[in-house]
């Protein structure tokens, strides 16, 4: 029992991350995932005659007009003891490691000017700046696609962002830096000195305020007199693909939720089975009986009396 307990304890705590990590999991919209892997291409396309250390600006494809992309290859020792000092508006200071280790590493650039609230839509704030991406990929293969971004961790000193494009807050607001990690999550800090934030890993940054203008009112729809075409099939396959994956998410959540009942409950009839063989045991065993010395041994000796025997002659007249 002693090794079991903590087992459970550890398979609950187990389950319990699952269910509240599915929704994180899922935060990263699929276009978000699907741009970082194009704007991960074009910017390994720069490198033509690729040099260690030099910056190479990218081409974007045409439907992303008003897109800057830029790659830049390093050595992982160098940029640990070095860093990297205004890589556009990026400064790495050293301390800078990458999971997992890899000799060389390209460090991806990414401005999306006018696209930012398109791909990264912030409801409630508007964006003073556009956003500004940092992704670290493996440079051991120039020509590869679809890369899996590295884990990078500034471990001394933090990056710095300093934005060169800022609009004016309006009076009265306070601008937030705000920072989507690899998997969507949003997390918000505070303006060092008007334009700059700081950062210990990689991710898409940006200066929003929160918005002041009232909400739309909501408009009813116009009945639509045109049947409905191949993209407004699209579009309700998408929406009905969107609700099956909530009430999957739900419903997975249960089930484990369940499971972690099921099995407290019998652990709990497992430990009053125990119990209950350890009392019976104990009522068959009964009393145990006295000890007592008989020369230099030891024997067991009844606790009462038996009758002493009587002679018939003892009751002749």
């Amino acid at each position: 029992m002693g090794l079991l307990v903590p087992s459970l304890e550890m398979l609950s705590l187990l389950l319990l991350c699952c269910f509240f990590s599915l929704p994180r999991l899922r935060a990263q919209s699929s276009a978000q995932e699907a741009l970082d892997v194009l704007i991960q291409d074009y910017a390994y396309r720069a490198f033509v005659r690729p040099r260690t250390g030099i910056p190479f600006d990218g081409i974007p494809p045409s439907n992303l007009s008003g897109v800057h992309i830029s790659a830049m290859r390093l050595r992982s020792g160098s940029l640990r003891t070095r860093g990297v000092e205004g890589f556009k508006e990026f400064t790495i200071y050293p301390g800078v490691i990458e999971q997992p280790y890899v000799e060389r590493l390209v460090l991806v650039y990414q401005n999306l000017g006018n696209w930012s609230a398109r791909y990264y839509p912030l409801p409630g704030y508007v964006y003073l700046a556009p956003v500004l991406g940092l992704l670290a990929y493996d440079a051991s293969n120039l020509s590869a696609k679809h890369l899996t971004e590295l884990d990078i961790l500034a471990s001394g000193q933090p990056i710095s962002v300093e934005f060169s494009d800022v609009k004016s807050a309006p009076p009265g607001s306070l601008p937030k830096c705000v920072w989507f990690d690899l998997h969507g999550v949003v997390n918000f800090s505070n303006v060092v000195s008007g334009n700059r934030c700081s950062t210990v890993r990689q991710g898409h940054f940006s200066i929003v305020v929160k918005s002041t203008a009232p909400p739309p009112a909501p408009v009813s729809p116009k009945p639509s007199t045109t049947p409905p075409g191949p993209k407004h099939k699209d579009k309700e396959k998408k929406k009905d693909s969107s609700v099956w994956i909530i009430v999957g998410s739900v419903v997975g959540g249960l089930l484990l939720l369940s499971l972690l009942g099921i099995l407290i409950l019998w652990l709990r009839r497992y430990q009053q089975k125990k119990r209950m063989q350890k009392m019976e045991k104990a009522a068959e065993v009964g009393e145990a009986l006295h000890m007592a010395t008989v020369g230099s041994t030891k024997a067991p000796a009844a606790m009462v009396t038996r009758t002493q025997p009587t002679l018939e002659t003892e009751y002749m007249p």
